[in-house]
């Protein structure tokens, strides 16, 4: 009679047993909407829904305690924005016995935001049985690729045709009357208090050592936010009226003033 007696109380031990777990993630580009689809890829600037659901959470004198909290972090493990923590205290009942607390949160993309596998972490505590849990769900951001560096560096510099969009010059070789465009990134650079920044830069037009002209300087002096900004944007036109044909340099000297590093970018061009 033991081993019947053993296989008989198996399933009451496993009812038993249950174990507090974070289900059913779902993220959507809209509220209340269908699960992202394999390999979906959300923008930088974009805000995105998250839900999923608690189960085996512990339920006393019919009621239920819960603490949640959800973060999203950047693929190098940077938080967006401070985790969101909320509490769930409810009376259920009997014809209850299927309803699993849900947790909801909107997640807003920088607009600035690395490309890459980016993560939301939630976490969940029993107040009843002691017990946490937590899930890590993941979700890809398509945006531009910038190499981190320790230290001033311009990167992704390139000469264009137009003012927006197209693709880098491979020979910057420009016409007279044309008008030059470049954009480039700058990262590197120091935060100071609550990831402010504080950088500046000059650009100007060398023809071999000699300084053509010089324009006036840009500058970037955002206040602080939680989410440091991972580069700043530059760019640059001039319209090449009355150039004479030959090589020619654009100078970037740039500025970090929290961080006290001084750096200079040279880039070949040519007129016809």
């Amino acid at each position: 009679m033991r081993p019947f007696l053993l296989v008989a109380l198996l399933p009451a031990a496993m009812c038993a047993a249950a174990t507090l777990q974070i289900v059913k993630p779902v993220v959507s580009q809209s509220d209340g909407g269908d699960a992202d689809a394999p390999g979906f890829e959300h923008v930088a600037g974009e805000t995105l829904f998250f839900t999923c659901r608690v189960d085996g959470f512990t339920k006393t004198d019919d009621k239920v305690h819960l603490t949640t909290s959800v973060q999203a972090f950047d693929p190098r493990g940077v938080a967006l924005a401070e985790a969101d923590s909320n509490a769930v205290l409810e009376q259920v009942s009997a014809q209850d016995k299927d309803w699993e607390p849900k947790i909801t949160n909107e997640i807003e993309i920088p607009p600035l935001a690395p490309a890459g596998e980016y993560k939301i972490l939630v976490k969940v505590k029993d107040f009843y049985s002691d017990e946490s849990a937590e899930l890590p769900v993941t979700f890809r951001v398509r945006g531009t690729r910038v190499d981190p560096s320790d230290r001033l560096v311009v990167r992704n510099f390139g000469y264009y045709r137009a003012q927006e969009g197209g693709q880098p010059m491979a020979s910057p070789i420009f016409h007279n009357g044309a008008t030059l465009y470049a954009r480039w990134v700058i990262t590197g650079y120091k935060y100071g208090e609550n990831n402010k920044i504080d950088i500046n830069w000059t650009v100007s037009i060398l023809s071999g050592d000699k300084a053509l002209k010089t324009f006036d300087t840009a500058a970037d002096q955002s206040d602080g936010t939680f989410y440091p900004k991972p580069w700043v944007e530059g760019e640059f036109d001039v319209p090449l009226q009355k150039v004479l044909p030959g090589a020619y340099t654009l100078l970037i000297k740039i500025k970090d003033v929290t961080g006290k590093q001084d750096i200079e970018s040279r880039h070949p061009f040519s007129v016809e």
